[in-house]
């Protein structure tokens, strides 16, 4: 029996899920404390005091990092984003405005929190991925955008 290859792209998709993870279980072991980027990355344009800088600067590093690292390794991917500026800015917003709303992101929800069985966690997560579904479905099927 031969095995089809895996798409590129699914590799890749599972080894950052791999690494993220990884790292919550290292954050978790280390510090005690639950992963979450949006919090962390919200605590430094914050100013908050819930984590040291010395905790937080690693962390963003990497964020930057770690991408940084694998284009300059294996080149950019290949991406339908748009190159309209406004959009990528708006969408980032709108983003953020989200994971504050939810108080916290995928990383903290879908990995950390839903592991917890946490009902707040998992029920952001399913509005997460509704919200993603349904618009992928307007882009697609009825802006025809996609």
């Amino acid at each position: 029996m031969t095995l089809a290859p895996i798409p590129q792209d699914w590799i890749f998709g599972l080894i950052g899920g791999l690494m993220i993870g990884g790292a919550a279980a290292l954050l978790l072991l280390a510090n005690g404390r639950i992963l979450g980027a949006s919090g962390i990355l919200g605590d430094v344009l914050d100013g908050a005091p819930q984590r040291t800088l010395a905790e937080r600067l690693p962390f963003l590093a990497a964020l930057i990092g770690a991408p940084a690292l694998a284009v300059a390794l294996f080149g950019a991917p290949e991406t339908h984003i748009t190159g309209d500026t406004a959009v990528l800015i708006a969408a980032g917003l709108l983003v953020g405005v989200g994971t504050r709303l939810a108080n916290g992101c995928t990383s903290g929800h879908g990995v950390c929190g839903m592991s917890r069985f946490s009902l707040r966690s998992i029920v952001a997560t399913l509005v997460y991925l509704g919200v993603g579904f349904a618009a992928f479905f307007l882009a697609r099927h009825t802006l025809g955008v996609i």
